[in-house]
């Protein structure tokens, strides 16, 4: 049967071009492992789920767990994900329609982990021998992970390059930096004294550009307790 002998993953190869190569030889031994080992595919759709949600954790400094389960794992990924269009964040039936969306790709992936589980080559032991999978359920699987993989890593790209802040200079944030000034003593080094501002621009600039980002003057009026008025004594 040609199309499962032509069987290539399209969503996990364009995460491999796009920064994934990692994963390179499981996306190879799964397509082969369709005709060649159907029993493998389970297993090897698994772990090419696992190491996407791993990765796109990994890239967003997102903790997780040697231990956590490819359920878990997804769970943590469609959570700090952006699904939504920004323009639609607020729309109650795109909501709808998302959780009915995230809702099918779960189900998948639930359904990959339970034919692994009972039906995958490398899976749990067991003294009776398990029936062989046929190449249609196995490149089910395969789709399933392929379908799963490249929407995650897809979405996962877009919002990183969306989200790329212009290069940030020092010199153009300067109420920012009064703020930050004047919410934080000047740092000491013996007789060196050096403005908050200028040091955690240079010491940490991501620590720099989040605040930057979150920065209003109306927060900053609201939250540094300076500025405020002192209270009045409450006469008893």
């Amino acid at each position: 049967m040609s199309f499962i002998n032509d069987f290539r993953m399209h969503g996990a190869r364009e995460a491999m071009a796009s920064g994934m190569v990692h994963i390179e030889e499981q996306v190879k031994g799964l397509e082969r492992s369709v005709t060649e080992n159907p029993g493998l595919a389970f297993d090897l759709a698994k772990t090419l789920v696992e190491s996407t949600c791993k990765t796109i954790l990994s890239e967003r400094k997102i903790a997780f767990s040697p231990d956590d389960d490819l359920p878990k794992l997804f769970k943590m990924v469609s959570k700090h994900l952006p699904f939504l269009p920004e323009l639609s964040a607020n729309e109650a039936d795109a909501r709808r329609r998302l959780s009915q969306t995230l809702g099918g790709l779960h189900t998948s992936l639930v359904g990959v982990c339970e034919l692994r589980n009972s039906y995958g080559f490398a899976s749990h032991g067991s003294e009776t021998q398990r029936p062989v999978m046929a190449g249609a359920q196995a490149i089910l699987a395969a789709q399933a992970a392929d379908t799963i993989i490249g929407f995650l890593h897809r979405v996962h790209r877009q919002n990183t390059v969306a989200v790329t802040p212009a290069r940030v200079t020092y010199e153009q944030n300067q109420d920012f930096n009064e703020y930050v000034d004047f919410a934080n003593d000047p740092i000491q080094i013996f007789h060196l004294e050096y403005k908050a501002s200028e040091v955690l621009f240079n010491v940490d600039k991501e620590a720099y550009r989040d605040l930057l980002a979150n920065y209003s003057s109306d927060e900053a009026d609201q939250d540094n307790p300076v500025v405020k008025s002192e209270p009045s004594e409450t006469v008893q």
